[in-house]
C-alpha cells in the first residue's frame, strides 16, 4: 500500500504539468488577456478553496468525532491561520532575485511578488491533497485511493495552467513557467508518502492542513490577484469573466470527480 500511495500521489501531482502544456504554445498575452487568465486562476483557487479544501476538511473533522459546530470552528480557525501565514510570507521572503526567481531588479516588482505568493499558495494547498491520497491508500481500500488520486489529479490540471499563465503574465518564459507549474505538484508525492506511512497522524492533521491551504489561497485572491488586475486595467478588464469561467470549471471538476 505504501508504494501504491506514493505512486498515486505522484500521478495526481504530475497532472499539474499536464495542465501547463498549453502555455508552451501560447503567445505572450495582452493586458486584457492577462487579466482574463489571472481571473481564471483566481476562480480556480476560489472553487478549490471551498470544494476541495474547506468542505472536505469539515467532513473529515466530523468523521473524526467532532461535533458539527466544533468541526466548523476548527476549520475556520485553520483558514484564518492560513491567511495570516501567507500575509506575512511576503515580509519573510528575501528579494526574489536573491532567490534566483528572476532577473536582477525583479525584487522591485510588486506584481512579481504577488504572483509568487500565488505560486506558494498553490504549492501549500497541494500538500494536504497529496496527504489525502496517501491516507486513502493507507486505509487499505485500493479502489478508494485510486478514485481519490484520479479526482485530485483532474483538479490539478487547471491549477497547473493557472500557475503557468500567472508566471507568463509577469514576463517569465513559457518553458520556465511550465516547469514551475510542474514543480508545484511535486509536494504531493512527498505528502502522499507521509500520509500512507502514518495514516492515523495524517488523518488528525488533515482538517488543519486543508483549512490552512484554503485560507492562504483565498487571501492571495482577495489581496493580490484581483487588485493587481484592476491596477493593470481600470475596471479589471476581463478579470471577472475569467474568474467566473475558472470557478465554474473547477467547481464542476471538484463536485464530479472529487
Amino acid at each position: 500500500m505504501i508504494a501504491a500511495g506514493a505512486l498515486g500521489s505522484l500521478c495526481a501531482g504530475m497532472a499539474t504539468a499536464l495542465g501547463a502544456i498549453p502555455v508552451l504554445v501560447m503567445r505572450r498575452p495582452s493586458d486584457q488577456q492577462q487579466n482574463l487568465l489571472l481571473g481564471f486562476a483566481a476562480g480556480v483557487m476560489l472553487a478549490a478553496s471551498f470544494f476541495s479544501l474547506i468542505l472536505p476538511a469539515i467532513e473529515v473533522a466530523r468523521a473524526q468525532g467532532a461535533r458539527p459546530a466544533v468541526a466548523s470552528m476548527q476549520v475556520a480557525a485553520a483558514v484564518l491561520l492560513g491567511a495570516v501565514a501567507i500575509a506575512n510570507l511576503n515580509k519573510w521572503l528575501p528579494p526574489l532575485d536573491h532567490l534566483g526567481l528572476g532577473p536582477p531588479g525583479i525584487a522591485a516588482s510588486t506584481s512579481a511578488r504577488r504572483i509568487w505568493l500565488f505560486v506558494a499558495a498553490i504549492t501549500l494547498h497541494n500538500f494536504p491533497e497529496g496527504m489525502a491520497v496517501g491516507v486513502s491508500f493507507g486505509g487499505g481500500d485500493f479502489d478508494a485511493g485510486r478514485v481519490t488520486a484520479l479526482g485530485i489529479g483532474l483538479q490539478n490540471i487547471p491549477e497547473g495552467l493557472a500557475v503557468a499563465v500567472a508566471l507568463t503574465s509577469i514576463g517569465y518564459g513559457r518553458v520556465p513557467a511550465a516547469l514551475v507549474a510542474a514543480a508545484t505538484g511535486l509536494v504531493e508525492p512527498v505528502a502522499g508518502l507521509i500520509g500512507v506511512s502514518v495514516v492515523t497522524v495524517a488523518q488528525a492533521f488533515l482538517p488543519w492542513g486543508l483549512g490552512l491551504a484554503a485560507g492562504a489561497m483565498i487571501y492571495v485572491v482577495a489581496s493580490d490577484i484581483i487588485p493587481d488586475a484592476h491596477a493593470r486595467i481600470t475596471g479589471g478588464g476581463r478579470v471577472t469573466t475569467g474568474l467566473m469561467i475558472g470557478l465554474a470549471a473547477m467547481m464542476f471538476l471538484d463536485t464530479t470527480f472529487g
